[in-house]
């Protein structure tokens, strides 16, 4: 049985240390799919000095647990590792990480792409930019909408 670790947090986090350690004395692990998210200078033809991301704790967490869950039910994975950046965060730091491990990488990689549709649609947080004419909260996206939607119906 794998893991299923889900941080919410303020402070940076490091990649390779991160799956190393999910790596680490797995000889079931036949594949690594892993995302980042990273903060843009630009968004919607406005420069961005940054973004602080909010959340409520706890309930945030309740929701990443539950998409991991509903990766777990579709596809045969050893581990998953949420992480998620919350606070003020520059242009080119990083803000998300996904990764997920499997036997195999067709489970890996549509299970990595799954649970950052679904994050990005129906994890509770709230996104304000600063940009040069003031701060603006950041809507939802109708392509992030239509990328969780296209998981409906399968499997």
């Amino acid at each position: 049985m794998g893991s299923t670790t889900v941080r919410v947090q303020e402070s940076d986090f490091d990649v390779g240390a991160e799956i190393g350690r999910l790596r680490q004395g797995n000889g079931r692990i036949g594949a690594v799919a892993s995302f980042v998210g990273v903060c843009r200078d630009l968004n919607e033809g406005d420069s961005v000095a940054d973004m602080v991301l909010e959340h409520y704790p706890g309930m945030t967490e309740k929701a990443l647990a539950k998409i991991a869950d509903q990766a777990r039910g579709r596809w045969d994975l050893i581990d998953i590792l949420i992480v998620h950046r919350v606070g003020r965060i520059l242009p080119t730091e990083q803000i998300v990480l996904v990764v997920v491990t499997s036997a195999h990488r067709g489970e890996a990689f549509a299970a990595c792409e799954f649970l950052m549709d679904y994050l990005k649609t129906q994890a509770p947080f709230w996104k304000k930019e600063s940009t040069a004419a003031g701060s603006r909260w950041v809507d939802a996206r109708t392509t992030d909408d239509a990328a969780a939607q296209r998981w409906e119906g399968s499997r």
